[in-house]
Protein backbone atom coordinates (compact mmCIF):
# COMPACT_ATOMS: atom_id res chain seq x y z
CA UNK A 1 0.00 0.00 0.00
CA UNK A 2 1.22 3.28 -0.80
CA UNK A 3 1.97 6.22 1.53
CA UNK A 4 0.22 9.09 0.64
CA UNK A 5 2.10 12.49 0.01
CA UNK A 6 1.54 13.67 3.88
CA UNK A 7 1.95 10.99 5.35
CA UNK A 8 5.57 10.84 3.63
CA UNK A 9 5.93 14.31 4.11
CA UNK A 10 5.50 13.45 7.91
CA UNK A 11 7.47 10.97 7.98
CA UNK A 12 10.32 12.91 6.08
CA UNK A 13 10.26 15.42 8.58
CA UNK A 14 10.32 13.38 11.46
CA UNK A 15 13.50 11.51 10.36
CA UNK A 16 15.22 14.91 10.36
CA UNK A 17 13.84 16.19 13.42
CA UNK A 18 15.18 12.99 15.11
CA UNK A 19 18.47 13.18 13.26
CA UNK A 20 18.70 16.54 13.97
CA UNK A 21 18.17 15.88 17.75
CA UNK A 22 20.55 13.65 18.41
CA UNK A 23 23.32 15.22 16.36
CA UNK A 24 22.78 18.75 18.14
CA UNK A 25 22.59 16.78 21.73
CA UNK A 26 25.90 14.86 20.88
CA UNK A 27 27.60 17.48 19.28
CA UNK A 28 26.23 20.76 19.86
CA UNK A 29 24.64 23.03 17.20
CA UNK A 30 28.03 24.34 16.32
CA UNK A 31 29.69 21.45 15.69
CA UNK A 32 26.89 19.18 14.13
CA UNK A 33 27.27 18.58 10.28
CA UNK A 34 24.40 18.70 8.06
CA UNK A 35 25.96 16.31 5.79
CA UNK A 36 25.81 13.62 8.65
CA UNK A 37 23.04 14.62 9.98
CA UNK A 38 20.89 14.05 6.64
CA UNK A 39 22.75 10.95 5.94
CA UNK A 40 22.18 9.73 9.17
CA UNK A 41 18.25 10.01 8.24
CA UNK A 42 18.69 8.46 4.49
CA UNK A 43 17.78 11.92 3.45
CA UNK A 44 19.81 14.69 1.47
CA UNK A 45 20.60 18.19 2.43
CA UNK A 46 18.36 19.51 0.04
CA UNK A 47 15.42 17.41 2.29
CA UNK A 48 16.69 19.52 5.19
CA UNK A 49 16.63 22.69 3.18
CA UNK A 50 13.14 22.39 1.49
CA UNK A 51 11.28 21.06 5.62
CA UNK A 52 12.95 23.82 7.70
CA UNK A 53 15.03 25.58 5.52
CA UNK A 54 18.45 25.15 6.96
CA UNK A 55 19.80 24.22 10.25
CA UNK A 56 18.69 27.20 12.05
CA UNK A 57 15.19 26.13 11.19
CA UNK A 58 15.86 22.24 12.05
CA UNK A 59 16.98 23.87 15.24
CA UNK A 60 13.69 25.71 16.05
CA UNK A 61 11.85 22.91 15.15
CA UNK A 62 13.88 20.69 17.48
CA UNK A 63 13.43 23.03 20.27
CA UNK A 64 9.47 23.11 19.81
CA UNK A 65 9.17 19.77 20.06
CA UNK A 66 11.47 19.52 23.25
CA UNK A 67 9.52 22.46 25.01
CA UNK A 68 6.31 20.41 24.31
CA UNK A 69 7.42 17.32 25.75
CA UNK A 70 8.58 19.34 28.93
CA UNK A 71 5.25 21.29 29.20
CA UNK A 72 3.75 17.64 29.26
CA UNK A 73 6.07 16.82 32.04
CA UNK A 74 5.30 19.59 33.91
CA UNK A 75 1.56 19.18 33.50
CA UNK A 76 2.05 15.62 34.85
CA UNK A 77 4.05 16.84 38.21
CA UNK A 78 0.83 19.36 38.92
CA UNK A 79 -1.38 16.58 38.55
CA UNK A 80 0.14 14.01 40.85
CA UNK A 81 -0.04 16.83 43.84
CA UNK A 82 -3.63 17.27 45.97
CA UNK A 83 -2.85 20.24 47.33
CA UNK A 84 -2.31 22.96 44.84
CA UNK A 85 0.29 24.83 46.56
CA UNK A 86 2.20 21.51 46.88
CA UNK A 87 1.71 21.09 43.14
CA UNK A 88 3.00 24.78 41.94
CA UNK A 89 5.96 24.96 44.13
CA UNK A 90 6.45 20.86 42.16
CA UNK A 91 5.95 22.39 39.26
CA UNK A 92 8.63 25.27 39.71
CA UNK A 93 11.54 23.02 40.86
CA UNK A 94 10.97 20.53 38.21
CA UNK A 95 11.55 23.17 35.57
CA UNK A 96 14.56 24.37 37.48
CA UNK A 97 15.49 20.36 37.22
CA UNK A 98 15.21 20.07 33.47
CA UNK A 99 18.14 22.46 33.56
CA UNK A 100 20.54 19.73 34.82
CA UNK A 101 19.59 17.75 32.04
CA UNK A 102 22.21 17.26 29.38
CA UNK A 103 19.33 17.30 26.22
CA UNK A 104 18.26 19.84 27.43
CA UNK A 105 21.09 21.86 28.58
CA UNK A 106 22.49 21.67 25.30
CA UNK A 107 20.17 22.23 22.61
CA UNK A 108 17.28 24.61 24.85
CA UNK A 109 19.24 26.05 27.00
CA UNK A 110 22.33 26.75 25.57
CA UNK A 111 22.82 26.41 21.79
CA UNK A 112 19.02 27.36 21.36
CA UNK A 113 19.40 30.87 22.84
CA UNK A 114 22.70 31.58 21.44
CA UNK A 115 21.72 30.65 17.29
CA UNK A 116 17.48 31.72 17.67
CA UNK A 117 16.75 35.62 17.69
CA UNK A 118 13.82 37.23 17.70
CA UNK A 119 10.95 38.16 19.77
CA UNK A 120 8.63 35.46 18.59
CA UNK A 121 9.04 32.76 21.17
CA UNK A 122 6.22 30.47 19.19
CA UNK A 123 2.76 28.83 19.98
CA UNK A 124 4.16 26.66 22.01
CA UNK A 125 5.44 29.28 24.55
CA UNK A 126 2.19 31.11 24.46
CA UNK A 127 0.22 27.89 25.11
CA UNK A 128 2.35 27.47 28.41
CA UNK A 129 1.63 31.49 29.53
CA UNK A 130 -1.53 30.63 28.91
CA UNK A 131 -1.25 27.16 31.20
CA UNK A 132 0.26 28.77 33.86
CA UNK A 133 -2.27 31.90 34.08
CA UNK A 134 -4.81 29.53 34.21
CA UNK A 135 -3.65 27.55 37.17
CA UNK A 136 -2.74 30.83 38.96
CA UNK A 137 -6.05 32.42 39.00
CA UNK A 138 -7.10 28.98 40.45
CA UNK A 139 -4.82 29.41 43.06
CA UNK A 140 -6.33 32.93 43.55
CA UNK A 141 -9.66 31.79 43.41
CA UNK A 142 -9.16 29.19 45.98
CA UNK A 143 -7.21 31.79 48.10
CA UNK A 144 -4.03 30.43 47.89
CA UNK A 145 -1.88 33.28 46.28
CA UNK A 146 -2.91 36.71 47.21
CA UNK A 147 -4.78 38.34 44.12
CA UNK A 148 -3.00 39.76 40.97
CA UNK A 149 -3.03 39.75 37.49
CA UNK A 150 -3.10 35.89 36.51
CA UNK A 151 -1.05 36.95 32.79
CA UNK A 152 1.29 39.22 34.98
CA UNK A 153 2.68 36.66 37.60
CA UNK A 154 2.81 33.96 34.88
CA UNK A 155 4.78 36.00 32.94
CA UNK A 156 6.96 37.16 35.38
CA UNK A 157 7.27 33.62 37.28
CA UNK A 158 8.43 32.36 33.54
CA UNK A 159 10.75 35.46 32.91
CA UNK A 160 12.54 34.10 36.74
CA UNK A 161 12.10 30.05 35.87
CA UNK A 162 14.00 31.08 32.41
CA UNK A 163 16.34 32.65 33.55
CA UNK A 164 17.13 30.57 36.28
CA UNK A 165 17.34 27.81 33.99
CA UNK A 166 19.92 29.39 31.86
CA UNK A 167 21.59 30.39 34.83
CA UNK A 168 21.57 26.53 36.07
CA UNK A 169 22.92 25.44 32.87
CA UNK A 170 25.81 27.84 31.83
CA UNK A 171 28.79 25.94 30.42
CA UNK A 172 31.04 24.45 33.43
CA UNK A 173 28.38 25.73 36.08
CA UNK A 174 28.47 24.34 39.28
CA UNK A 175 26.01 21.81 40.32
CA UNK A 176 25.13 23.66 43.47
CA UNK A 177 23.34 26.19 41.22
CA UNK A 178 20.10 24.09 41.16
CA UNK A 179 19.94 24.52 44.64
CA UNK A 180 20.11 28.21 45.13
CA UNK A 181 18.32 29.04 42.37
CA UNK A 182 15.32 26.83 44.19
CA UNK A 183 15.95 28.54 47.39
CA UNK A 184 15.72 32.07 45.62
CA UNK A 185 12.76 31.06 43.99
CA UNK A 186 10.97 29.99 46.72
CA UNK A 187 11.37 33.15 48.77
CA UNK A 188 10.13 35.08 46.27
CA UNK A 189 7.18 32.77 45.50
CA UNK A 190 6.43 33.13 49.44
CA UNK A 191 5.81 36.78 49.66
CA UNK A 192 2.83 35.13 46.34
CA UNK A 193 1.25 33.90 49.87
CA UNK A 194 -1.45 35.72 52.02
CA UNK A 195 0.13 36.55 55.11
CA UNK A 196 -1.62 34.21 57.32
CA UNK A 197 -0.79 31.30 55.02
CA UNK A 198 1.80 29.10 56.67
CA UNK A 199 5.02 28.18 54.79
CA UNK A 200 5.63 25.17 53.49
Amino acid sequence: MRQSRASMIEATRAKLLAAGRRAFAAQGYAQASMDDLTAQAGLTRGALYHHFGGKPGLLAAVVAQMDAEMDERLEAVLAAHADPWKGFLAYCRAYLAMAQEAEIRRIVLQDARSVLTGTDQGEQHRKCIQFVANFLQGLMEQGVIVQASAPALARVLNGCLVEAAFWIAEEDAPTSRLAEAMQALELMLQGWRPREATPQ
